[in-house]
């Protein structure tokens, strides 16, 4: 008898255990708001990519040793949030960079990417990856050779303004150039 109130109590435990739970599955999203997400959506950086970042940075240091490095010659390249797509408005200055560069066959370029400094660190250095690498791939398009350009992203790190508005935000998201040249031309 023991044995039989033992095994119908393991029976109970057993299949009560294992009840069946209710499903419960989220409203469908609709098409255009499952774009916004991707769209909106950081991309993930790791540590491998964060560590190949800084082995580029010391790589261009090592690169540009005894380099006279000429800053201001071009206007900066600004971005919307979030964004690095080059705006139709700086197309005629890219224009006008690839007509220096081709006249001026033996200068590299370095364009380094920028970001305000909303967002993680991580992120902001690949938006600012990005933001040089488009305006890097739209001067190649013009015809400059890829060798002679290089990039760096600086994420948040270099700000031109500190205050917390959106107009000094607007500054901070850019792309800025240095031109490389050998020290004495």
């Amino acid at each position: 008898m023991k044995r039989l109130l033992v095994l119908f109590a393991l029976v109970a435990l057993v299949s009560a255990g294992c009840a069946k739970k209710e499903v419960t599955r989220p409203e469908a999203e609709k098409p255009a708001e499952k774009k916004e997400a991707v769209q909106k959506a950081p991309e993930k950086v790791t540590e491998q990519k964060l560590a190949s970042g800084k082995e580029s940075v010391k790589s261009l240091e090592k690169e540009t040793a005894g380099v006279e490095e000429k800053e201001g010659l071009f206007k900066d390249i600004n971005f919307e949030f979030d964004k690095y797509d080059v705006k139709s408005e700086y197309k005629s200055e890219l224009k006008s960079i690839a007509e220096w560069m081709t006249k001026n066959s033996g200068a590299k370029l370095s364009i380094e990417g920028h970001c305000d400094d909303r967002g993680t660190n991580e992120y902001n250095l690949a938006l600012g990856d990005r933001r040089a690498k488009a305006v890097k791939d739209y001067l190649v398009s013009l015809g400059v050779p890829a060798a002679r350009l290089q990039t760096i992203s600086y994420g948040e790190e270099k700000p031109l303004c500190t205050e917390q508005t959106e107009e000094c935000w607007a500054k901070n998201r850019r792309a800025h150039f240095v031109v490389l040249g050998k020290a004495g031309k």
